[in-house]
């Protein structure tokens, strides 16, 4: 493997910089005979070695397993991070407390406008595709500095949610098991669903995208059953025409609402971080994320419309239900099928673990072999051929978050974790519309529409990032966006210092190093 280096060379009493190794030993030796300038010789040895060892640990260690998913699996994995049963188990009941009649109009617009940010993701998927996903798109249109914080951004975003979910896990088990009169502790959910989803990821990325297909398919499909069962005995056109004419939603709540229903929606991208893995990435990936996004779009918002027929146009009532499927059984007479319905939601949730934590390790194996992290999270299993010790990482962090905010109960855990993933994922939304055009523009492929699409996406973001923090949240909520504020900026001091420190490991972005290992491939 040939490894271009950046060296530093003393030549008439200046520094300068050379790519040519040859020319680098040389005049490291000629530096020596001369007796002179022994530090810089030092340094150019100590610097030659650092580079010889990392090209050669990556060369002797196993790449991903390339093209071992195909599009099934990689919209699995997009659908599974996104976990569509959640919403109207969970999530819509925000939404609808704040929005009311108008939630159904509050997922169009958040559908609307991720569909613009997918098409800014899909502009760079459909062009080169890398486990390190955003990390890497980034790094090639705004700079290292900024892929690095990227990169930073969607580590927090991915475990975060993973944390979220593990906390929505327990919620649902407790409610699974109530009419057993029994109830187990938050933190052995915790700890038992996440060391299950570290072993699924572990093994096999294939096996764990299909797994999470499959439990996904078959909990959109109860729920959907179930709802809609009971929106035909509960059915009113009075009901109807209240949603329709949003008259009586406050344009407040919607605007606030906006955020939440795009937590909803966070995941949709995460098919981008199998790019290694899957066949025929520049096709199969944008298609992934195009799809599942279309998909969970038209499924929320046929929930919101249905879920409040369904409580008989009740939106108050859905809004403080924590427990709607209970709800809905209830009005069926089927109360004894409460059980079941939230072992298959809690299955959906779990999927939802093991999606985050794949596409989490993924971004820190890329990381990892980059060195914007510690080394070892580039390592694959030899047998298994997954980024293990990334797994691992991501799994111990996932689950240490929910335990250290066992105090604060799963469901105020839940809404903790969740609203901070939120924030990474909104932030790298945002960089991805900035970047597409400029990527675009500076292959003289660019157009009037991508800019567009690019400047819409931003603005969308922003705005659904103020509708996060104005009007000011109770507490705890309102110190998130200064605690999110805090890890970017602890993200900026260690690439400030990578800069000042080792700009060797900033460059090698610049060099395409995983790319010369086939993990950034297609159109560049």
């Amino acid at each position: 493997m040939v490894v271009r280096q950046m060296a530093i060379l003393h030549t008439n009493g200046a520094l300068c910089y050379s790519k040519d190794r040859s020319y680098i030993i040389n005049n490291m030796f000629i530096l020596v005979n001369q007796h002179k300038h022994l530090l810089e010789c030092f340094l150019l040895v100590n610097y030659i070695y650092q580079e010889e060892y990392m090209a050669s640990n990556i060369e002797s260690t196993q790449s991903l397993k390339g093209s071992s998913l195909g599009f099934m699996e990689a919209i699995g994995q997009s659908l599974a991070n996104i976990s569509p049963t959640l919403t109207p188990a969970l999530n819509m009941g925000a939404v609808v407390a704040l929005a009311g009649q108008g939630t159904w109009l509050v997922y169009v617009v958040a559908t609307i406008a991720l569909i613009i940010v997918g098409l800014n993701m899909s502009t760079l998927a459909s062009r080169f595709s890398a486990a390190g996903s955003f990390f890497v798109f980034i790094s090639r249109s705004l700079g290292p500095m900024m892929g690095g914080l990227t990169g930073w951004a969607l580590i927090l975003a991915y475990i975060g949610t993973a944390m979220a979910l593990l906390a929505g896990l327990a919620i649902f088990i407790n409610n699974m098991l109530a009419p057993f009169g029994v109830s187990i502790s938050p933190i052995i959910s915790y700890v038992v669903f996440g060391f299950l989803a570290w072993y699924l990821a572990y093994r096999d990325v294939k096996l764990s995208s299909r797994i999470s297909l499959i439990i996904e398919a078959i909990s959109v499909t109860v729920i959907t059953i179930l709802v809609f069962t009971v929106v035909g005995k509960h059915y009113s056109p009075s009901v109807v025409y209240a949603q329709a004419g949003i008259s009586e939603a406050p344009f407040k709540g919607m605007f606030e609402g906006v955020v939440l229903a795009i937590f909803s929606f966070v995941g949709f991208e995460s098919s981008v971080t199998l790019g290694k893995e899957t066949r025929d990435p520049t096709k199969n990936i944008p298609r992934a994320v195009m799809g599942s996004m279309l998909f969970a779009g038209m499924f929320f918002t046929m929930m919101a419309i249905a879920m409040i027929i369904a409580y008989k146009g009740n939106a108050a009532g859905f809004g403080s239900d924590s427990a709607p499927l209970e709800t809905l059984l209830n009005y069926l007479n089927l109360s004894k099928l409460s059980a079941p319905v939230y072992a298959i939601a809690s299955l959906s949730l779990f999927a939802c673990v093991l999606a985050s934590i794949n596409a989490g390790s993924r971004l820190l194996f890329s990381m990892g072999r980059y060195q914007f992290v510690h080394r070892s999270m580039g390592l694959v299993h030899t047998k298994h051929q997954t980024p293990h010790m990334a797994v691992t990482i991501s799994a111990v962090l996932a689950i240490l978050g929910p335990v250290a905010l066992l105090g604060q109960g799963a469901m105020n855990t839940y809404g903790i974790t969740g609203t901070i993933a939120t924030f990474g994922f909104i932030f790298v939304y945002f960089l991805i519309s900035v970047s597409a055009p400029i990527y675009l523009a500076r292959r003289k492929s660019g157009s009037m529409i991508s800019m567009s699409l690019g400047v819409a996406g931003a603005i969308l973001m922003v705005a659904a990032f103020f509708g996060s923090v104005y009007p000011v949240p109770e507490y705890p909520f309102n110190l998130l966006p200064y605690i999110f504020l805090a890890y970017l900026l602890a993200g900026a001091a260690i690439l400030i210092r990578l800069k000042m420190f080792s700009p060797s490991i900033l460059d090698r972005v610049e060099l395409d190093l995983e790319g010369s290992e086939g993990a950034i491939i297609g159109r560049k």
